[in-house]
């Protein structure tokens, strides 16, 4: 599925990542991660997107979005949009779509294999997209949760579909392990299948 002489890039929609890997019970080691990644081929990128609260004292993302940034990571926050529903409850909306889209597209001349962390069917055009352009995609989501968290047009679209769970052993950090407790506002309640 890799090829060593492939420039590779992941893209990483952190809302749905959290989600996924919460679902099948384990942590991400994003340093493993990128270890995993960069024997495969040449790891040109990795970006990783998130929404921010704006107007909040302490984050529990920012740990994680500072080490990131620190430790090999193209970071790209927007500020989240905060409102209230129909029912008085207060909602948090934060998609970064159109940024891991336009980001993915401007390097359709230098990267050869794509590796998108989503489910999110929205990025079907996108993958379509960039294999009209010659380039490979993997998607890296999950079959083995109840629902699944991978659109099924997005998963026939793909090249590839690695499921999240075949890396766990690979990428996973123990629960225990976990250094401290973050959740993943924004978008939570944007991601659709």
């Amino acid at each position: 599925m890799f090829d060593p002489r492939e420039k590779i890039a992941l893209f990483i929609d952190g809302a749905n990542l959290y989600a996924t890997s919460r679902s099948l019970g384990f942590d991400i080691d994003y340093r493993k991660l990128l270890s995993s990644f960069q024997k495969r081929g040449y790891l040109l990128r990795a970006y990783y997107y998130t929404a921010l609260v704006e107007d909040q004292e302490y984050s529990s993302i920012r740990p994680l979005i500072d080490w990131l940034d620190y430790n090999g990571f193209k970071v790209v926050t927007k500020p989240a949009k905060e409102f209230t529903d129909s029912t008085g409850r207060r909602k948090i909306k934060g998609n970064m779509d159109i940024e891991l889209t336009v980001d993915a597209l401007e390097l359709a001349e230098v990267v050869d294999h794509y590796v998108i962390f989503s489910g999110d069917g929205d990025f079907r055009t996108l993958v379509e997209a960039l294999q009209r352009r010659g380039r490979k995609v993997s998607i890296v989501s999950t079959m083995a949760s109840q629902p699944p968290m991978i659109s099924d047009d997005l998963r026939r679209q793909a090249d590839h579909f690695i499921d999240l769970m075949t890396l766990r052993s690979e990428i996973g950090r123990d629960p225990s392990e976990r250094p401290v407790r973050r959740t993943e506002p924004a978008e939570a309640e944007e991601s659709e299948f």
